[in-house]
């Protein structure tokens, strides 16, 4: 009986192993709000991971990222946008603002700083 159990655990285990790291996941996406063409901003929420994961900002549109860090993990203390040369602290329960160039389109993504949870802007 014990190895018919153990079986069916890790049938599961391997399971939510397979799910949690190919399996398809919501991506949750934000456009960023403009004020008159002159400034973009988007807030994200650091909390076991990136809320929104993908953010949409306008070409050309002088754009600030806000990252809000909830999360006490030293894993997400750390933002690092590779592309475009960003590292930055992510203090705890505050705001950090990342100017994020706009001036060409394209995908940039981001990463916590052991690359454990990602996300992306993208540039349109």
């Amino acid at each position: 009986m014990t190895k018919i159990l153990v079986l069916i655990v890790a049938v599961l285990l391997i399971g939510f192993i397979l799910w949690w790291f190919f399996g398809k996941h919501q991506e949750s996406v934000s456009e960023a709000q403009t004020e008159n063409n002159k400034q973009q901003q988007v807030k994200v929420i650091v909390d076991g991971g990136y809320r929104p994961q993908t953010v949409i900002l306008k070409k050309n549109i002088p754009a600030q990222v806000i990252f809000h860090r909830q999360d006490p993990s030293s894993c997400l203390e750390r933002v690092v946008f590779p592309d475009l040369g960003i590292d930055e602290f992510l203090p705890e329960k505050k705001d950090q603002i990342i100017a994020i160039d706009t001036s060409h389109s394209g995908e940039y993504n981001y990463a916590c700083g052991m690359n454990m949870f990602h996300g992306k802007v993208i540039v349109k």
